[in-house]
Protein backbone atom coordinates (compact mmCIF):
# COMPACT_ATOMS: atom_id res chain seq x y z
CA UNK A 1 0.00 0.00 0.00
CA UNK A 2 3.21 2.38 0.61
CA UNK A 3 4.18 1.71 -2.69
CA UNK A 4 0.92 2.10 -4.31
CA UNK A 5 0.73 5.25 -2.56
CA UNK A 6 4.37 6.29 -3.61
CA UNK A 7 5.23 7.56 0.05
CA UNK A 8 8.69 6.90 1.25
CA UNK A 9 9.20 5.50 4.53
CA UNK A 10 9.86 8.84 6.34
CA UNK A 11 7.02 10.44 4.51
CA UNK A 12 5.12 7.61 5.93
CA UNK A 13 6.75 8.06 9.24
CA UNK A 14 6.12 11.54 9.32
CA UNK A 15 2.07 10.96 8.68
CA UNK A 16 1.66 8.22 10.84
CA UNK A 17 3.50 9.31 13.92
CA UNK A 18 5.85 5.23 13.94
CA UNK A 19 9.43 5.87 13.84
CA UNK A 20 10.92 5.23 10.23
CA UNK A 21 12.77 1.77 12.14
CA UNK A 22 9.85 0.38 12.98
CA UNK A 23 7.89 0.82 9.62
CA UNK A 24 10.74 -1.02 8.31
CA UNK A 25 10.75 -3.83 10.55
CA UNK A 26 7.21 -4.34 9.99
CA UNK A 27 7.18 -4.43 6.47
CA UNK A 28 10.04 -6.83 6.40
CA UNK A 29 8.19 -8.90 8.65
CA UNK A 30 10.85 -8.93 11.54
CA UNK A 31 7.61 -6.92 14.52
CA UNK A 32 4.02 -6.71 14.23
CA UNK A 33 2.56 -3.76 15.52
CA UNK A 34 -0.03 -3.30 18.41
CA UNK A 35 -3.48 -2.52 17.43
CA UNK A 36 -2.58 0.64 18.22
CA UNK A 37 -0.17 1.49 15.98
CA UNK A 38 -1.54 -0.66 13.12
CA UNK A 39 -4.44 2.17 13.03
CA UNK A 40 -2.17 5.15 13.13
CA UNK A 41 -0.18 3.71 10.08
CA UNK A 42 -3.82 2.63 8.68
CA UNK A 43 -4.77 5.86 9.10
CA UNK A 44 -1.90 7.62 7.38
CA UNK A 45 -2.15 4.92 4.50
CA UNK A 46 -5.83 6.61 4.05
CA UNK A 47 -7.51 3.19 5.05
CA UNK A 48 -9.68 1.39 7.89
CA UNK A 49 -7.80 -0.69 10.59
CA UNK A 50 -9.95 -3.40 8.69
CA UNK A 51 -7.87 -3.42 5.52
CA UNK A 52 -5.35 -5.23 7.68
CA UNK A 53 -7.55 -6.80 9.82
CA UNK A 54 -10.45 -9.11 9.25
CA UNK A 55 -12.42 -7.67 11.71
CA UNK A 56 -15.97 -8.66 12.42
CA UNK A 57 -18.48 -6.22 12.14
CA UNK A 58 -21.32 -5.67 14.71
CA UNK A 59 -24.65 -5.01 13.76
CA UNK A 60 -25.82 -4.06 17.04
CA UNK A 61 -24.34 -2.20 20.07
CA UNK A 62 -24.80 -5.03 22.82
CA UNK A 63 -22.17 -7.83 22.79
CA UNK A 64 -22.89 -10.97 24.60
CA UNK A 65 -19.79 -12.89 26.28
CA UNK A 66 -20.63 -16.30 24.37
CA UNK A 67 -20.88 -14.15 21.08
CA UNK A 68 -18.43 -11.62 21.54
CA UNK A 69 -16.45 -11.36 18.18
CA UNK A 70 -12.59 -12.42 18.98
CA UNK A 71 -9.21 -11.50 16.71
CA UNK A 72 -5.95 -11.60 17.14
CA UNK A 73 -3.15 -10.12 14.28
CA UNK A 74 -1.06 -13.25 12.81
CA UNK A 75 2.03 -13.60 14.35
CA UNK A 76 1.04 -11.74 17.98
CA UNK A 77 0.20 -13.80 20.91
CA UNK A 78 -2.30 -11.00 22.04
CA UNK A 79 -5.92 -12.01 21.65
CA UNK A 80 -8.64 -9.50 21.17
CA UNK A 81 -12.06 -9.71 22.27
CA UNK A 82 -14.29 -7.04 20.68
CA UNK A 83 -16.97 -4.96 22.91
CA UNK A 84 -17.33 -1.33 21.48
CA UNK A 85 -18.47 -1.00 17.96
CA UNK A 86 -17.58 1.30 15.10
CA UNK A 87 -20.15 3.39 14.25
CA UNK A 88 -20.76 7.50 13.04
CA UNK A 89 -20.46 9.71 16.19
CA UNK A 90 -19.07 6.53 18.33
CA UNK A 91 -15.35 8.33 19.53
CA UNK A 92 -14.82 5.64 22.05
CA UNK A 93 -12.70 2.23 21.21
CA UNK A 94 -12.80 -0.82 23.72
CA UNK A 95 -11.23 -4.11 23.58
CA UNK A 96 -10.98 -7.14 26.16
CA UNK A 97 -7.43 -8.21 25.76
CA UNK A 98 -6.05 -11.62 26.75
CA UNK A 99 -2.32 -11.20 27.87
CA UNK A 100 -0.11 -14.38 27.47
CA UNK A 101 2.92 -15.12 29.90
CA UNK A 102 6.07 -13.14 29.05
CA UNK A 103 3.97 -10.33 26.44
CA UNK A 104 5.80 -6.92 26.25
CA UNK A 105 4.49 -4.39 23.96
CA UNK A 106 6.67 -1.94 22.35
CA UNK A 107 6.84 1.77 23.11
CA UNK A 108 3.93 4.33 21.80
CA UNK A 109 3.13 7.89 21.89
CA UNK A 110 -0.06 9.24 19.78
CA UNK A 111 -2.78 11.75 20.72
CA UNK A 112 -5.24 10.68 22.51
CA UNK A 113 -6.06 8.79 26.24
CA UNK A 114 -6.62 5.23 27.28
CA UNK A 115 -7.96 3.55 30.39
CA UNK A 116 -6.79 -0.01 31.62
CA UNK A 117 -8.27 -2.07 34.21
CA UNK A 118 -6.55 -5.12 35.02
CA UNK A 119 -9.51 -8.32 34.45
CA UNK A 120 -7.15 -11.13 35.91
CA UNK A 121 -3.43 -11.81 36.12
CA UNK A 122 -0.82 -8.82 36.86
CA UNK A 123 0.46 -6.15 33.83
CA UNK A 124 3.53 -3.93 34.17
CA UNK A 125 2.68 -0.54 32.69
CA UNK A 126 5.41 2.13 32.27
CA UNK A 127 4.08 5.95 31.45
CA UNK A 128 6.89 8.14 30.75
CA UNK A 129 9.41 7.40 33.76
CA UNK A 130 6.65 5.86 36.05
CA UNK A 131 6.13 2.44 36.55
CA UNK A 132 2.88 0.28 37.75
CA UNK A 133 2.75 -2.72 38.74
CA UNK A 134 -1.14 -3.60 38.38
CA UNK A 135 -3.17 -6.60 39.40
CA UNK A 136 -7.02 -7.65 39.02
CA UNK A 137 -9.26 -4.54 39.82
CA UNK A 138 -6.75 -2.11 39.08
CA UNK A 139 -6.87 0.71 36.67
CA UNK A 140 -4.57 3.69 35.28
CA UNK A 141 -5.70 6.27 33.03
CA UNK A 142 -3.21 8.91 31.19
CA UNK A 143 -2.56 10.72 27.97
CA UNK A 144 -1.44 9.18 24.98
CA UNK A 145 1.41 12.04 24.37
CA UNK A 146 3.12 10.39 27.27
CA UNK A 147 5.61 7.25 26.24
CA UNK A 148 3.79 4.01 27.31
CA UNK A 149 4.39 0.42 27.46
CA UNK A 150 3.39 -2.57 28.85
CA UNK A 151 3.88 -6.00 29.53
CA UNK A 152 3.22 -9.43 31.59
CA UNK A 153 6.09 -10.13 33.26
CA UNK A 154 4.70 -13.67 35.43
CA UNK A 155 4.29 -16.91 34.00
CA UNK A 156 0.48 -17.11 34.10
CA UNK A 157 -1.78 -15.44 31.59
CA UNK A 158 -3.33 -11.84 31.99
CA UNK A 159 -6.67 -10.00 30.73
CA UNK A 160 -7.15 -6.33 30.51
CA UNK A 161 -10.08 -4.16 29.72
CA UNK A 162 -8.59 -1.62 27.46
CA UNK A 163 -10.75 1.61 26.68
CA UNK A 164 -9.31 4.45 24.58
CA UNK A 165 -10.26 7.51 22.75
CA UNK A 166 -7.57 7.43 19.70
CA UNK A 167 -6.84 10.26 17.21
CA UNK A 168 -4.28 9.05 14.89
CA UNK A 169 -4.63 11.52 12.41
CA UNK A 170 -3.28 13.93 14.73
CA UNK A 171 -0.66 11.33 16.01
CA UNK A 172 2.16 12.92 13.36
CA UNK A 173 2.55 15.48 15.62
CA UNK A 174 4.13 13.86 18.22
CA UNK A 175 7.66 12.57 17.53
CA UNK A 176 7.69 9.29 16.52
CA UNK A 177 9.17 6.83 19.35
CA UNK A 178 11.86 3.58 18.32
CA UNK A 179 9.43 0.40 18.91
CA UNK A 180 10.11 -2.74 19.63
CA UNK A 181 7.86 -5.50 19.54
CA UNK A 182 8.82 -9.61 19.95
CA UNK A 183 6.12 -10.78 17.38
CA UNK A 184 6.68 -11.70 13.95
CA UNK A 185 3.39 -11.14 11.48
CA UNK A 186 2.17 -13.29 8.95
CA UNK A 187 -1.09 -12.10 8.48
CA UNK A 188 -3.60 -11.06 10.10
CA UNK A 189 -6.82 -13.30 10.98
CA UNK A 190 -9.89 -13.46 13.15
CA UNK A 191 -10.29 -15.97 15.55
CA UNK A 192 -12.64 -19.03 15.76
CA UNK A 193 -15.37 -17.61 17.89
CA UNK A 194 -15.21 -20.57 19.61
CA UNK A 195 -11.88 -19.63 21.81
CA UNK A 196 -13.60 -18.95 25.21
CA UNK A 197 -11.35 -18.35 28.19
CA UNK A 198 -13.02 -21.00 30.48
Amino acid sequence: MRHRLSLTLQELGAKSGVSVGYLSQVERGNATPSLGTLSQIATALGVDVDYFIAKPQTADSITRSEHRARFAIAGSSIEYEQIGIASPGHELTSFIMNVPPGYQSEVVTHVGEEIIYVLDGEISQTVGARDYLMTAGDSLHYLGETPHCWSNKTDLPARILWVGKMQYEKSAQVGPQQSQDRDTPDNLVPLRPSLRRE
